[in-house]
């Protein structure tokens, strides 16, 4: 089990598992043959995923373009917050296919008001993909059109996960299992 920054971490999905899935989502893409596709990355947990991910579709022909957004949410203390968009994509939507990149898809909040958000500006579909996906902590009635993995009602960190901003960096998922 590594040890960084004083931390034991339970790698849950390996370097080697997560490049698999994503050429196996890339294949996904390419047979769903999606129109004048534009990929948006949902900032900033999602920017390793997207980065390979979209690399991987290069692999199988596709040639995406690819954008950013960036959503936070935001309340008093432990009331439920709200969403709130603070980096905007420039490209037009307007009759394109989308596909939506996230990191994780938990409450569905983000992914749903930002697909709400695209679909509202004209998108011909926009269609969700998640490196890890954690059905039971789901609070709107959202599926992810390709998922990673299903992931286990733990918090993950690395490749591009964080706590506190830290551990965005491993080349892998996993769990901080001591002196947290």
């Amino acid at each position: 089990m590594p040890v960084i920054r004083d931390q034991s971490i339970e790698v849950l999905y390996s370097a080697e598992k997560i490049a698999e899935r994503n050429e196996e989502i890339a294949l996904s893409v390419a047979k769903a043959s999606y129109r004048d596709l534009l990929v948006v990355a949902i900032l900033k947990g999602s920017f390793i995923f997207a980065a390979d991910l979209i690399r991987a579709m290069h692999q199988v022909g596709l040639s995406p373009e690819m954008e950013f957004i960036s959503v936070s949410s935001y309340g008093a203390g432990t009331q439920s917050s709200e969403l709130k968009l603070l980096r905007n994509i420039e490209t037009d939507v307007t009759g394109r296919d989308v596909l939506l990149i996230d990191d994780i898809l938990e409450s569905g909040k983000t992914l749903a008001f930002t697909r709400d958000l695209l679909l509202s500006r004209g998108a011909n579909a926009v269609l969700l993909a998640v490196l890890l996906d954690k059905p039971f902590r789901r609070q709107i009635d959202i599926k992810a059109d390709h998922v990673g993995f299903e992931c286990p009602d733990v918090f993950v960190v690395g490749y591009g996960m964080d706590k506190a901003h830290a551990f965005r960096e491993l080349p892998f998922v996993g769990k901080i299992t001591g002196n947290d």
